[in-house]
């Protein structure tokens, strides 16, 4: 990760990353559907608790301090059937898990000539292969997070932030060879683990024709033609990925999906006390999957595997709660527009059931402004309680429909957020004027 590289580099590339050249809806919708991934950054970085990679390229620590974690990554206590059981449990539909960061430190036993866990730490594992199995018996998706910097490695140029180890346009050969080194990993991630979804990072460093990018998506999709990539491919990826800032208004790419740690940090971190909330990580969830997106929450376990107990209870109530709300978050598509109606929405495949979720803890009557269609039944979903709703100022003689006043009886109380169930006559229709005849 991260996108505050991009800040600091001056190179945004976004409006390329909108093009989303080879989605194609067939192909994406699993990934539509699933709304709930869990990211996994997990590596050397853990045994002394300090910034993923970030931490030497900005000279936080050395690089040979860094490095020496490799000595106590022992993922003594890594067990990937626990993993996957409690991903399973929080709802998630894939999970995407860091097969290389930008340290260079391979999570599985790469072929090529550099730094691996299984060699170069006492772990002497590959974690990989056991976890994607994990994976396969809950029925969830295979992510590869895979960083396309390498600072470890000789021929790549980029290094620390305020040096580099040479130019490409001065050694060309010398990039073709950290080229023809990073495709060759790709392809054995690819042939080994055939990932469902690519999360790619570390883009904006080079251009699209210095990456390869082109080459890279064309390999992917030989092997896998319905793997689907993420937007940090240089204008090749399939969908959108906003980094820790909720949106504000919804992202352009037809898919997308919010990245967001459980602290403040993407790696464990010793320190980092500053755990959300199951009620705050819900609400982030619900305002993603109302605006048409998924969320890939992050966990960051230690070094020897054990998952934070916090993390782990963030994911456990997260999935109560999804497993009481599922209808109204798997499967659907994002919700009213902006000023009709204040908190997330979705809306069915056939938009004849509106989902309010309510924030915080009403006690009284919510609003839905500019609905055309009649409503037919309003339930709370979970419970099958029924409510009743009041329409107020509609004019017989005008096209203008009233406002949807809904009473929220102090019944309606779930421990995070509650969620109606709006059945329409039809599928639903909105009017969006400014309030003329």
């Amino acid at each position: 990760m991260a996108n505050h590289s991009i800040a600091q580099t001056g190179i945004t590339g976004m409006e390329e990353r909108r093009q989303q050249p080879g989605a194609d809806t067939a192909k994406m919708q699993w990934f539509a559907d699933a709304k709930l991934g869990i990211f996994i950054h997990y590596g050397i970085y853990a045994v002394n608790g300090v910034d993923e990679s970030w931490s030497f390229h900005n000279r936080k620590i050395s690089y040979a301090d860094y490095m020496k974690q490799l000595k106590g990554f022992t993922a003594a206590k890594y067990d990937p059937e626990h993993w996957a059981a409690l991903i399973s449990e929080s709802g998630a539909r894939y999970a995407v898990i860091t097969t290389k960061h930008h340290d260079g430190v391979a999570l599985w036993p790469t072929s090529q000539d550099h730094y691996q866990v299984v060699k170069h730490t006492p772990a002497k594992r590959d974690i990989l292969t056991p976890f994607f199995r994990a994976l396969d018996k809950y029925s969830i998706r295979r992510g590869a997070y895979f960083s396309l910097i390498d600072w470890s490695h000789k021929d790549y140029p980029g290094f620390l932030k305020d040096s580099s180890r040479y130019k490409i346009e001065n050694d060309p050969a010398r990039w073709q060879r950290f080229v023809n080194f990073n495709n060759a990993q790709i392809s054995e991630i690819s042939r080994q683990f055939r990932p469902d979804l690519w999360w790619f990072d570390g883009d904006w460093e080079h251009s699209a024709k210095e990456w390869d990018a082109p080459g890279i998506r064309s390999m992917i999709l030989q092997q896998k033609p319905e793997a689907i990539i993420n937007a940090r491919l240089q204008g090749y990826g399939d969908y959108d990925t906003p980094e820790q800032n909720t949106p504000i208004t919804r992202p352009k790419g037809k898919w997308w999906e919010l990245c967001m740690t459980i602290n403040n940090n993407w790696g464990f971190q010793h320190a980092d006390t500053n755990w959300k909330t199951p009620a705050e990580i819900i609400s982030i969830f619900a305002d993603a999957v109302g605006s048409g997106g998924n969320l890939l929450l992050d966990i960051g376990p230690m070094e020897d595997g054990t998952i934070p107990r916090e993390q782990v209870t963030v994911l456990k109530e997260l999935g109560k709660w999804n497993k009481k709300h599922g209808e109204a978050i798997f499967g659907t598509v994002g919700g009213l527009p902006q000023g009709h109606y204040y908190g997330p929405s979705t809306l069915s495949k056939d938009s004849t059931t509106l989902y309010l979720f309510l924030s915080g803890k009403p006690s009284g009557p919510v609003v839905v402004k500019g609905l055309k269609n009649a409503i037919k039944k309003i339930r709370v979903v979970g419970t099958g309680e029924t409510l009743t709703h009041k329409i107020v100022g509609k004019i017989s003689w005008s096209q203008v429909p009233g406002l949807v006043f809904i009473d929220i009886p102090s019944s309606v109380q779930d421990p995070y957020m509650s969620v109606l169930a709006i059945e329409l006559d039809k599928p639903i229709s909105l009017y969006a004027g400014h309030g003329g005849l």
